[in-house]
């Protein structure tokens, strides 16, 4: 598979097209993990020449509408839903909005005129991304995910160049279109260096004490959270200190099972507002198993349990998270097993140092830092291409 691991510098730029600057086209959204990768495409496009004019594309009513003009870009909605899979009445009105959604697609291209239009995955990049190919426009396919979507598969055939973040894609992409480059990250998450003493003083823990660290994302993750109920006790035993993200769907009814205060070991939070401090104070991580999480874990280089989330499509996180197994870089736990199970296997893992070692020397080596460089770098070689 062709590794992207080209320098941004060495990329030649067409500055305008026809006498303008590049115009480029971004759909997708709907996750924090679609919309993060996006943004960060964007600045690295924005970095190569800053006349580059951008526009986003998103779905109605998806966090993307507010999270990327607040970053700065503009962006318009499509009126695209997701096939639910668990109720066949709610997809009664997903073939007309689909019909829709493509026309719009079809004004906005002719409108904004595009040199090139990048999909990330989410709601509206299908019905852009056909647009676009249906016009001639030339097209990039950013997969999140070890596992390929219905989607991304079928919009493949038409597309450029699809970007990648795990090996052996060719099994869902033609092999000569496919470019390992990683999935961009929030490289203020992962700047850890230099920072462990600064992070526990700041969550007032000691640094004489092995740290724990628990995320289940923004809205956090059930299981997670009743894993870590069950096994407080063992945790406070053990003297282990822990910081813990709920998520803002469970922060309030924890806190009213445990108080504000509930021990001095233990630190709940709803947020992580610097995850480059949360990372650099733990020893182990467990998480859930998200395309974006598992490339800022690759960076951040600690040893990590990962407990993929059975309720996404086509269980696209076990996929995530067995990838990593297969190369020593993470420790798996089922999803059903991990309220009997999780925290053993954490407190397991803090007294392996050898275990430790391994996990990190491993996921280490998959990091790809630079991904939304290279990415950037792909799509002026498709402009470059059609030119």
């Amino acid at each position: 598979m062709p590794n992207g691991k080209q320098n941004i510098a060495n990329q030649k730029l067409p500055v305008t097209v026809s006498g303008r600057p590049l115009r480029i086209i971004i759909s997708g959204g709907g996750t924090g993990g679609h919309i993060f990768p996006a943004v960060a495409i964007a600045n690295a496009l924005k970095k190569l020449h800053p006349d580059t004019e951008i526009l986003f594309v998103g779905a109605l009513g998806r966090m993307e509408m507010e999270k990327v003009p607040a970053a700065g870009y503009k962006i318009v909605g499509l009126d695209i839903q997701g096939i639910q899979r668990k109720s066949v009445w709610k997809n009664v009105m997903f073939p007309v909005k689909l019909i829709r959604s493509i026309r719009h697609a079809v004004k906005i291209i002719k409108d904004f005129r595009p040199d090139a239009a990048v999909g990330v995955g989410g709601y509206a990049s299908g019905p852009l991304l056909y647009a676009a190919s249906l016009m001639g426009i030339p097209t990039l396919i950013q997969e999140q995910n070890s596992y390929a979507g219905i989607t991304n598969k079928w919009l493949s055939k038409k597309a450029q160049k699809i970007c990648v973040a795990f090996d052996e894609m060719d099994k869902f992409f033609p092999v000569n279109k496919i470019i390992k480059t990683g999935n961009p990250v929030r490289r203020e998450s992962v700047n850890i260096a230099g920072k462990r003493f600064s992070a526990l003083e700041l969550l007032k823990l000691s640094p004489d004490k092995k740290t724990i660290l628990v995320t289940g994302g923004s809205l956090g993750a059930r299981t997670l959270n009743n894993s870590v109920l069950a096994g407080l006790d063992k945790i406070i035993a053990a003297d282990v200190q822990l910081v813990w993200q709920t998520g803002k769907v469970y922060y309030k009814n924890i806190i009213e099972q445990l108080g504000e205060n509930y021990h001095p070991n233990i630190r709940v939070m709803e947020f992580l507002n610097r995850m480059d401090l949360a990372y650099a104070a733990a020893d182990v991580i467990i998480s859930r198993a998200g395309a974006g999480t598992i490339a800022e874990l690759c960076i951040v280089g600690k040893p990590i349990i990962l407990v993929p989330s059975p309720n996404v499509a086509e269980d696209h996180q076990t996929k995530n998270a067995l990838a990593l197994v297969q190369n020593h870089a993470a420790v798996f736990v089922a999803d059903r097993d991990a309220e009997a199970n999780l925290i053993d296997k954490a407190l397991s893992l803090l007294n392996d140092k050898d275990k430790q070692k391994q996990l990190s020397n491993y996921i280490s080596k998959l990091a790809l830092p630079n991904a939304d460089e290279v990415i950037a770098g792909q799509v002026i070689d498709i402009i470059n291409n059609k030119k």
